[in-house]
Parts: C-alpha cells; sequence; structure tokens
C-alpha cells in the first residue's frame, strides 16, 4: 500500500525542478547571446572612414565652376576699307606695346591723301585771291568815297555863293533850289558809297572765313586720314596676348570690321556659373573662395548675368587680386559663393555619408562599436558639415565613408 510522501522530500524535488527550468532558462539565453553575437554583423574600423568632430568657423557655400578671364580685353578694328596684306603675329602671341601685329594695304588711301592734299592747296590758294579781291574792292570803294567827298564839299561851296549872289540879286531862288538839291543828292551819294563799303568789308570777309573754315575742315580730314594711314600698320596699343587675329591675307575688311583681339594679362577675373536652382541665394557683394592650386583666393560677386541658358546662372567675380602670379587665361577653376557663416560651430569634415538631406542618421563611435544616431545638418561647403545635434560633443569620431550597406542596422561591431 502506498506511503505518504515526506515532506522534506517534497520540498527537495520542487526546489530541484525550479533550479533546473532556471538553469534551463539561463542556457538558453547564454546561447542566444552567443549566437547573435556570433550573427551579430562587423566590420573592421579600417573598412571606413572617421572624422573627428571639432568646434571651428565654417561657412555655407554654394559650388559653383569658374573659368579665369582677362579683366579688359581689347579689340582693334580696321581703320578704313581695305584689305590685309600681311599677318606678322598668331592667336596666342604675346606682345609688347608698339608691336606689330598685321598690315594693311595703303594704296587708296595713299591715293586718298594726295587727293586731300590738292583740295587742300586750292582752298589756301582761293584764301590769297580772296584777300586780293578784297583789298581791290575796299579800295576802290574808298577811292570813291573820298571823291564822293570832294563832290560834296564843292556843292557845299557852291550852295553858298548861291545864296551870296541871292543876296545882291545876282541869281534867282530858283538855283539856290537847284544847288541845295544837288547838295543832298551828293550827301545821300555819299552815305550810300560808306553802306557799300561797310557792306563790303564784312561780305568779303565772311567769304574769306568761309574759306578758311573750309580749309580748316580739309585740313583736319586729311590730318584724320594721315592718322588712319598710320593703323594700317596694326600695332599692339599695350602689353597682352592676342586672343584672336584675322589671317585671311587678301579679305577685303570694311571699316570698323574687327581684325585683332587684345588680352591684358595683368588683370583678371572669373566668369563663374552654378544652377540656377541656387538663383534666390546668388547676390551682388556675396564674398567668393576660388581654389586654385590648394589655395583659396578671395574676392565678390560683382555682376549677375539676367538670363538663364540651360538651367545655368552664370556671373563674375572681382578678385581682391587680380594680378595673382597663379592665374592663366582659360583656367578652369572651384568657385565658393559663400551665403553664410558662424564662427564657433559642430563642424566635421565632408564625406560621401552626407547625402545633402537636412535630416539624416550617421554611425559614431561608441567603444568598440559604431552607433547609428540622428543629426541636423546645418551649414556646409566642399569641407566641413555643420552637426547639430546633442548627441555630439568635440572629439566624437563619425563614420564619414559611404554606410548604405549598413543602413539597415543600429550598430556595427568593429574587429
Amino acid at each position: 500500500m502506498d506511503r505518504p510522501i515526506d515532506t522534506n522530500l517534497s520540498r527537495r524535488r520542487g526546489r530541484n525542478r525550479r533550479l533546473t527550468w532556471l538553469l534551463g532558462i539561463v542556457l538558453v539565453g547564454a546561447a542566444f547571446w552567443g549566437l547573435r553575437s556570433w550573427l551579430a554583423p562587423s566590420a573592421s574600423s579600417k573598412d571606413f572612414r572617421l572624422a573627428t568632430v571639432e568646434r571651428g568657423p565654417i561657412e555655407n557655400a554654394v559650388t559653383a565652376s569658374g573659368l579665369v578671364t582677362p579683366s579688359f580685353e581689347q579689340q582693334l578694328n580696321a581703320p578704313i576699307a581695305t584689305e590685309i596684306k600681311e599677318v606678322l603675329r598668331r592667336s596666342g602671341d604675346r606682345v609688347e606695346t608698339g608691336d606689330l601685329i598685321l598690315r594693311l594695304d595703303q594704296e587708296f588711301i595713299q591715293l586718298d591723301v594726295e587727293a586731300r592734299k590738292s583740295r587742300l592747296d586750292l582752298k589756301q590758294n582761293k584764301i590769297g585771291l580772296l584777300q586780293l579781291e578784297l583789298d581791290r574792292d575796299l579800295q576802290e570803294l574808298e577811292y570813291d568815297d573820298a571823291i564822293k567827298g570832294l563832290e560834296v564839299a564843292s556843292a557845299e561851296a557852291q550852295l553858298s555863293d548861291t545864296r551870296r549872289l541871292e543876296k545882291i540879286g545876282g541869281t534867282t531862288a530858283e538855283e539856290v533850289a537847284q544847288a541845295e538839291v544837288r547838295l543832298k543828292i551828293l550827301r545821300l551819294e555819299k552815305k550810300k558809297l560808306e553802306n557799300e563799303l561797310h557792306y563790303r568789308r564784312s561780305s568779303l570777309a565772311g567769304r574769306r572765313r568761309d574759306v578758311e573754315l573750309e580749309a580748316r575742315i580739309e585740313e583736319k580730314e586729311l590730318r584724320e586720314i594721315q592718322r588712319k594711314m598710320g593703323m594700317t600698320e596694326v600695332r599692339a596699343p599695350s602689353p597682352g596676348v592676342i586672343t584672336w587675329i584675322n589671317q585671311s591675307i587678301g579679305e577685303q575688311v570694311g571699316e570698323g570690321k574687327p581684325l585683332v583681339r587684345l588680352a591684358d594679362l595683368r588683370s583678371f577675373h572669373i566668369e563663374a556659373s552654378c544652377s540656377d536652382r541656387y538663383a534666390d541665394r546668388i547676390e551682388l557683394g556675396l564674398p567668393v573662395r576660388v581654389r586654385i592650386n590648394d589655395r583659396d583666393l578671395r574676392g565678390e560677386v560683382s555682376s549677375i548675368l539676367p538670363a538663364v541658358e540651360n538651367n545655368t546662372l552664370a556671373f563674375l567675380v572681382r578678385l581682391e587680386d587680380p594680378a595673382d602670379a597663379q592665374l592663366r587665361p582659360n583656367m578652369r577653376l572651384d568657385v565658393s559663393v559663400i551665403t553664410d557663416r558662424k564662427e564657433a560651430a559642430l563642424r566635421v569634415r565632408r564625406g560621401p555619408a552626407f547625402n545633402g538631406a537636412q535630416r539624416q542618421e550617421l554611425f559614431v563611435i561608441r567603444g568598440d562599436r559604431a552607433v547609428k544616431i540622428d543629426v541636423s545638418v546645418g551649414l556646409s561647403n566642399g569641407d566641413f558639415v555643420e552637426l547639430l545635434s546633442d548627441n555630439l560633443a568635440p572629439g566624437d569620431r563619425i563614420v564619414i565613408s559611404d554606410t548604405e550597406p549598413y543602413e539597415h542596422l543600429d550598430a556595427i561591431q568593429l574587429n
């Protein structure tokens, strides 16, 4: 028959079962943890590019491409309608002031110069003839005026004698009246001569001034055409480099047509362009940083072209040192337009991990793991990115290389 189970034995058995279950749970947990650790992704820190968080100045910049161009480019035009006779230089040649670049045909302009000289000689000869004519006419009028003056004096004396004779009955009143009329006529004729003399002096002098003016005009035109004849030898007005030249010997060129373009290499500016999505951020006067051979040149936006072509905004950059020795025509450079700046921002070196979003997830090194954190991105440029996060501090190291294969993980075990 059954015996009652001892109470102590029953307690021992219950305690053993609980210990067995507890040990099993511990063993299962340990196995799960070990399996998880064994299956957890890991990588070497050498597989990542790391950067240290620091405090320092940062500028928000719009990246653009730039082309170095001379600040001043002079165009030399044909002074007359002629043809190209000789080309002595080529595009790209450096020239100094006075260097001969090309020659134009002088035959036609030489004929014009000779014709103008002949016309000028005729004008000057006409001036001499007019002076002789003026002197002759004035002399004749002066003689006529003097003769008329004598006739007036004679008529005055005759009138006086006639009046005296009338008093003694030696003549009649009609003769006195006739003498008075004759005197009035002579006086009027003398006034007429004096008026004619004044008119001739003015008119003949005016005719001479007209011819002299025509001669001066002809002389100026002659000097101008002689100057243009000298310009048929096209010379460099200042030091520079030929950027374009018409090399077609024998080609007819019209007056004012371009012959040579000469760039002054003592001063440069930058022709820059960027995407039109930054059009609202590019403003006149914004500071600009131009990278040239690991150096930065400073400048500012001096002009913005109004038209947008092919989704591209173009603008000009005036450099603080436009005569920098490393600048060369047509050199392509990276341009950064500074739209904002902070002096003590939490920043880190830019890398592929930054995708341009204002909020993104990055991996920060915590011990032997890279832990994903959520951060906001502030100002950025080609060198640095501003980090806006309470989970970061100066000295933290961040993975800045591409982490797309690990984007589904919250942490990466580092070996």
